[in-house]
């Protein structure tokens, strides 16, 4: 009965599986279980505190009693400041009024979606990936996921994507890929926009609404070794007409609870994401805008935190990389891809079947994730949370949370689990 109180979207908008794996975590650390968590997509600010400097901007802007409404769109000084670092850091030139500024990237994903899909207009999407399910759900469109292969790092490639255009609005990518920590190589990205620049051409032709890119690249900053991140804009500007650009100051800075994001796009659509946002109330709190606004300012600042950040992460994505790749040579039926950018590792655990030594039979994925919370104190979240196929092997490593001192005792206490396994 109390299903026909609420709307059909409500009613079947499916509960995050994180969240639900994150309820048992913490039902065992209340009993007093030592848990290495490693499922969080966050930043634990005893290891990874915000910038020193952007704190205590935020606590002057408070006392300069920046507490009132800001812009709709955004403090017209945080847009320029994010005009400048686009355009210094990512060689990419947008004007303050191409530029909107939200609660972080969340309302403005949200938004993009409700600016440029009709209800069942298809959204094609890469899985694993963050949320699109659900962002399609909340909008009523036609959701079109692709399953992607470790072969291609998880990412889509072009002939994924190639049979689903025509009935398509948007396509919605993420690089560097939440959860897989892994990014488009230029070639593979180039591929995709060429199909999508062709594709509108046809569309204009024929007086059809463009199909548009989502491009989540709120990771951008945090590349690993030798990899680079590219940008649909930086290999074909032209693309600049279709492309809206997700983007903010919670990842890179370790500033998830500050909640300043920002989304960049052609005018016209981001002044309707405006008009979106300025009903639902999504603002940036107007002291953390111009907090950030002085920040990003701060070249020399920006660079010295972000040089100690992607050290820090770096460090223990290669430990557990390392760590995994000496089970794997011992054995043991895992693998890990080299880490490539964000805080995650992707991991594979290809258990299912294996049985325990009291003869318990591993049947699925989920079973796999238990016994490791169970017998290694060690979460780690499967892929199917993010959409993939339920017998996909696969898991994301968060390392935003890890001390790194304890790293060595989560291996060893995984490879005890494994050897417990036949």
């Amino acid at each position: 009965m109390d299903s026909m109180r609420v709307s059909n979207m409500a009613e079947h908008l499916i509960g995050s599986e994180i969240i639900r794996l994150a309820g048992q975590i913490q039902e065992k650390i209340k009993l007093g279980q030592k848990i290495h968590n490693l499922t969080i997509g966050d930043f634990n600010p005893s290891f990874f505190p915000i910038p020193t400097a952007f704190k205590e901007y935020i606590i002057d802007a408070y006392n300069k009693g920046y507490t009132n409404y800001p812009q709709a769109n955004g403090m017209l000084e945080l847009r320029e400041a994010i005009s400048a670092h686009l355009d210094l850091n990512a060689n990419l030139e947008y004007s303050p009024e191409e530029i909107i500024v939200s609660c972080g990237s969340r309302p403005l994903i949200y938004a993009t979606f409700r600016t440029l899909i009709n209800p069942e207009d298809g959204v094609i999407f890469p899985v694993p990936s963050w949320n699109n399910n659900h962002y399609s759900h909340l909008n009523f469109a036609k959701q079109i996921p692709i399953q992607t292969k470790a072969e291609s790092n998880f990412m889509p490639t072009v002939n994924d994507l190639l049979p689903h255009i025509k009935d398509a609005s948007m396509i919605a990518l993420c690089s560097p890929l939440n959860p897989t920590g892994t990014i488009f190589g230029r070639h593979q990205l180039a591929a995709i926009c060429e199909m999508v620049l062709d594709e509108n051409n046809k569309r204009k032709s024929n007086k059809q609404r463009p199909l548009y890119v989502l491009y989540d690249e709120i990771y951008w900053l945090l590349t690993h070794g030798e990899s680079e991140h590219f940008n649909p804009i930086h290999l074909y500007p032209e693309m600049k007409e279709y492309t809206i650009l997700i983007d903010g100051m919670s990842k890179a800075f370790a500033a998830t609870g500050v909640r300043v994001g920002w989304a960049s796009g052609p005018k016209h659509i981001i002044n309707k994401m405006k008009a979106i946002l300025s009903h639902v109330g999504a603002w940036s709190a107007k002291a953390e805008q111009m907090a950030a606004a002085k920040y990003l300012k701060d070249a020399d600042a920006v660079n010295g935190y972000l040089n100690n950040i992607k050290s820090e992460i770096n460090f223990r994505l290669s430990a557990f990389h390392s760590g995994i790749q000496n089970l794997k040579k011992k054995g043991y039926a895992v693998d890990s891809i080299e880490p490539q950018a964000a805080i995650y590792l992707t991991v594979k655990m290809d258990l299912i079947g294996k049985r325990t030594n009291e003869g318990q039979r591993l049947n699925d994925i989920e079973e796999v994730y238990e016994y490791l919370l169970n017998e290694a104190n060690t979460a780690i979240v499967p892929f199917y949370c993010f959409g993939a196929a339920k017998d996909t092997p696969w898991f994301r490593l968060s390392v935003g949370s890890c001390d790194k001192h304890e790293i060595s005792d989560v291996l060893e206490k995984v490879e005890k689990a494994l050897s417990k396994l036949q």
